[in-house]
């Protein structure tokens, strides 16, 4: 719209007919409307979901468990304030089973019991779900229609919320993403050239013999 508005303004500065200076001055006003729309980033709104499709096969579901302990990490790490002596084989070993012990074991609150429960196989179609939804937020983008690209992004924001870990870095990320996509998706206030067809018409009229 804007490169017609621009080849007929050039046109028109071309000519010296007086007939055709209003419909100069409405191209004008419509080249600057055009100019100011206020329209969707849809490029950057499809890169954004693009990004938490290729995220969410490693988004951990909120029962999933092994997380590794940064206990152990920190204590070896740390220097002693004065040399110990070299612990026996069985004292390795049994500090090693109860390490192992220790992992089989977690103590946590449970906020969602539902998602605490999910099977592998559950998992595996909350993933497939949540991409469903990303994959119809994209293709209602790309047909301009908003409300359904809304509806699909909150179900996948409430998808997200109840069956992944809301304290793991990956999750979180991903939810700043969804919350920004979701916050930028707008209907587009597509503008019109109003005066200028009604311009041209207005000269096609005038240059008709009565």
């Amino acid at each position: 719209l804007l490169a017609t508005l621009r080849t007929a303004e050039r046109r028109l500065a071309r000519s010296n007919d007086p007939r055709l200076v209003p419909v100069a001055r409405a191209v004008a006003r419509d080249l600057e409307r055009v100019k100011n729309a206020n329209l969707a980033d849809t490029a950057g709104l499809l890169a954004g979901i693009d990004q938490l499709l290729r995220e969410v096969d490693e988004l951990p579901v909120a029962n999933a468990v092994g997380a590794p302990r940064g206990g152990a990490a920190a204590r070896s790490q740390a220097i002693p304030a004065k040399p110990e002596p070299a612990p026996s084989w069985w004292q390795r070993l049994g500090a090693s089973v109860w390490d192992e012990a220790r992992d089989l074991l977690r103590v946590s609150r449970i906020e969602r019991p539902d998602a605490s429960l999910l099977s592998p196989d559950q998992a595996f179609f909350v993933r497939e779900n949540l991409k469903l939804r990303l994959q119809g937020a994209r293709l209602a983008l790309l047909a301009r229609q908003y409300e359904a690209a809304r509806a699909d992004l909150a179900a996948a924001a409430a998808s997200l919320g109840a069956w992944f870990d809301p304290s793991a870095r990956r999750t979180q990320a991903a939810a700043t993403l969804l919350q920004r996509i979701r916050a930028e998706t707008r209907d587009a206030d597509l503008p019109r050239v109003d005066d200028t067809l009604v311009a041209l018409g207005q000269a096609a009229a005038a240059s008709q013999p009565r």
